[in-house]
């Protein structure tokens, strides 16, 4: 089977030896979003808004691969405060509103760039959109 690198622009760049992006049958796989602004490369740090930016990341790799946030069937949540749990299931309720993905959620020691948010997803890339 083949992979296809994923880029674009409406996303952060990669900040290491990774893809933004991975497409392999039909399969995406994003790398974790941190909640950076692409066009102005500002980390964000108020939990809603930087749950925000990080899925407004994942959905600008999501549709460089040619697919949508609706067709995500995992999603993992990393936070740095647990006690974020909540303010973080509010913005994810907009992004995710039927047939929601699988979706895990865990506190680590530390992110990149000592975010406060990293997120990743795994969608279909389908003519289902």
């Amino acid at each position: 089977m083949n992979k296809t690198v994923i880029t674009t622009k409406n996303a952060p760049a990669a900040i290491g030896p990774y893809s933004q992006g991975i497409g392999t049958g039909n399969l995406v796989f994003t790398s974790g979003q941190l909640p950076i602004n692409s066009l102005t490369g500002e980390l964000i740090t108020e939990i809603k808004a930087a749950a925000r930016q990080s899925l407004e990341n994942v959905k600008a790799v999501l549709e460089a691969a040619g697919t949508v946030m609706d067709n995500a069937v995992k999603v993992t949540v990393f936070l740095k405060d647990m006690n974020d749990f909540a303010a973080v299931n509010e913005v994810y309720g907009e992004y995710f509103t039927e047939k929601m993905p699988a979706r895990s959620a865990v506190q680590v020691a530390k992110l990149p760039k000592d975010a406060v948010i990293e997120i990743e997803a795994v969608a279909m890339v389908s003519n289902e959109k």
